[in-house]
């Protein structure tokens, strides 16, 4: 399958324009944000792609049992539909596909990495009515169900198997080298949700230089959130640079050493000696 290539600058600008207004809104809705990254990476992803992919997480949560019971109940029935029946699970391979990234994808797929399956466990589970919200462990995204005393932990990475204790002490131990905080447990919240599935397109990118069409996208996606890490800008300047877009990088590097040269002049200063040398590759 060939990988996913953008869309035109014009469908650019109006999904941008949108995801934007959604992550701005007061209640922004996580699969309408994940379906506009998904946009932004498939230039095939269309309106009706988009409607359709909206009805498929509607129609499952419409085949799970009415209010099966409590959290470990409710983690049970989504196990049983969307692990067994429909197969969503992740294997090893899902971490070199761009798809696995894309919620479109990973609903026509079955597959994906844990933190975009987790996103369908917890779309399909909120229209039914379920308790749930997502837990970033370091490494490895999860679903949880209920309150903390009674929290029920499923990984849908592994078919939506529930977890005891020590197994979220194993995968934090193996992603940390240390064990579980009680703060790691938490509801994620969406914005973070997307900022993290960016976070994954520009890790998968970084590894594939000839994409930093890809990596720009998402890094510009990620510009758009309220929330999001300065060095961003950075980050952007020279992905401008290494594509050969040598002054808007210098400018995009000056601005970026003036909101550090506060905090580091000597940051400030290496990042203006880049912006220099980006403009003398103009000559």
């Amino acid at each position: 399958m060939r990988p996913p290539f953008p869309p035109s600058p014009e469908r650019s600008a109006e999904l941008r324009r949108r995801f934007a207004e959604e992550a701005r809104s007061e209640r922004p809705d996580l699969s309408t944000l994940c379906l506009l990254v998904a946009a932004e990476a498939d230039g095939e992803l269309d309106e009706t792609g988009l409607d359709a992919a909206q009805v498929e997480l509607d129609r499952l949560a419409g085949l799970l049992p009415y209010r099966p019971g409590g959290p470990r109940a409710w983690a049970a029935a989504l196990r049983e539909l969307l692990g067994e029946r429909m197969g969503f699970h992740g294997t090893p391979a899902d971490y070199q596909r761009l798809e696995s990234s894309l919620l479109h994808e990973v609903l026509a797929r079955r597959r994906g990495l844990p933190i975009l399956l987790s996103v369908v466990w917890l779309e399909v589970a909120r229209r039914a009515g379920a308790p749930v919200y997502g837990v970033a462990l370091p490494g490895h995204f999860v679903v949880g169900f209920g309150p903390d005393e009674g929290q029920v932990l499923a990984d849908p990475f592994d078919g939506g198997r529930v977890l005891t204790g020590a197994d979220a002490e194993l995968l934090v131990a193996g992603a940390t080298g240390s064990g579980i905080d009680p703060s790691m447990l938490r509801p994620a919240d969406p914005l973070d949700v997307v900022l993290r599935i960016l976070n994954n397109v520009r890790a998968w990118a970084a590894a594939r230089p000839e994409r930093s069409d890809v990596a720009l996208w998402a890094v510009e996606l990620s510009l758009l959130l309220p929330s999001h890490p300065a060095r961003l800008r950075y980050e952007r300047a020279q992905l401008l640079v290494r594509r050969g877009e040598f002054l808007d990088g210098a400018s995009e590097l000056e601005a970026y050493a003036e909101v550090v040269k506060a905090v580091d002049e000597a940051a400030a200063a290496r990042v203006r000696g880049e912006a220099f040398a980006a403009r003398a590759m103009l000559n």
